[in-house]
């Protein structure tokens, strides 16, 4: 048993592995098993008492992984956190597009977020294994995401309006062709049983609630895209990437319901994010040509970054919000 659990597999022994899962484990069922056993609207005091909650376990393991493993990958880990919890800031606006498409009450909006969590812990695994696996065997593969950031950042600058269209979503239309999809919700239900008009017999439907559900995983793919070649910037890690990329998203749907009600507070933090991509990518450039930054140095620029754009947008809409 010992050697097992002090096996190396991706560069770390195999109980760092396992002590995260089960920390991951024990938030989700205290989470869905606990705090939210029915369906429910989530306050806005409460979202933020448990983002807060999420915020302080993700800095808690931090600090472990920067006394265990050194100072160097403890500022890999937090700068990955700022990055990848900024960059699920944005992911939030979309999240909201597509909840008021399906007029998604409140009351359900949790569970989505919750199984769109599971999806999102599996889906980032096969994108950082996958990512890990390119940057190991292709050094070259570094030039390539910095080229891809920045011009994300550049275009996230200058376009001044990027949010999808949800009606011309091209898995939307496939799906509504393809399958039996209900015009109204059948309360928290992703699939329910309904006669079929053409057969008369009982056939399985899809309910909006699990479209919606399908479009949050294609929105967090398409973020994925971006956050998964900015953590790399970061640290090649396999470790540090992945923790730092899911205590951030835990916590994004603790904080989605006190965001999605002041979400208009947050307008120019875009141009932040925008920033941060494009100096990760000057980052992956300079690391390529002059040897490694220092992760101090990142972890300063990129944090200092995000603070202005939470003030600056606060304080520039601070008159709508007294209004």
């Amino acid at each position: 048993m010992d050697a097992l659990l002090f096996a190396e597999w991706l560069g770390k022994p195999a109980w760092m592995w396992l002590a995260f899962i089960g920390i991951v484990v024990v938030l989700l069922v205290f989470d869905l098993g606990v705090l939210n056993r029915q369906a429910r609207e989530i306050p806005v005091s409460q979202s933020l008492w448990m983002s807060a909650f999420y915020i302080a376990i993700a800095c808690a393991f931090g600090g472990w992984v920067w006394w265990a493993l050194g100072a160097e990958r403890g500022m890999e880990y937090f700068t990955g956190f700022a990055v990848e919890k900024t960059l699920a800031l944005d992911n939030v606006f979309v999240i909201s597009l597509i909840f008021t498409y399906f007029a998604i009450p409140a009351l359900y909006q949790h569970r989505v977020l919750f199984w769109g969590i599971l999806g999102v812990i599996v889906l980032r695994a096969i994108m950082i294994g996958l990512g890990a696996a390119l940057v190991s065997d292709f050094a070259w593969v570094m030039w390539i995401f910095g080229a891809f950031l920045l011009a994300t950042g550049i275009k996230m600058l200058v376009v001044a309006d990027n949010m999808p269209k949800i009606e011309d979503n091209p898995v939307l239309r496939f799906m509504k062709r393809r399958f039996r999809v209900t015009n109204e919700l059948h309360g928290q239900k992703f699939l329910v049983r309904l006669p079929d008009p053409a057969t008369g017999k009982t056939a399985l439907w899809l309910t909006p609630l699990m479209l919606a559900l399908v479009l949050v995983e294609i929105a967090d793919l398409v973020f994925a895209v971006d956050s998964v070649p900015a953590i790399f910037a970061i640290t090649q890690d396999p470790f540090i990437v992945y923790t730092s990329n899911i205590f951030a998203i835990l916590g994004l749907r603790a904080l989605y319901f006190a965001l999605a009600a002041m979400v208009h507070r947050f307008a120019y933090l875009k141009y932040a994010l925008a920033l941060v991509l494009i100096f990760i990518a000057l980052k992956i450039f300079w690391n390529q040509v002059f040897g490694k930054l220092d992760p101090a140095i990142g972890l300063a620029v990129t944090t200092t970054l995000i603070a202005g754009g939470v003030v600056v947008s606060l304080f520039k809409t601070r008159r709508g919000a007294a209004a």
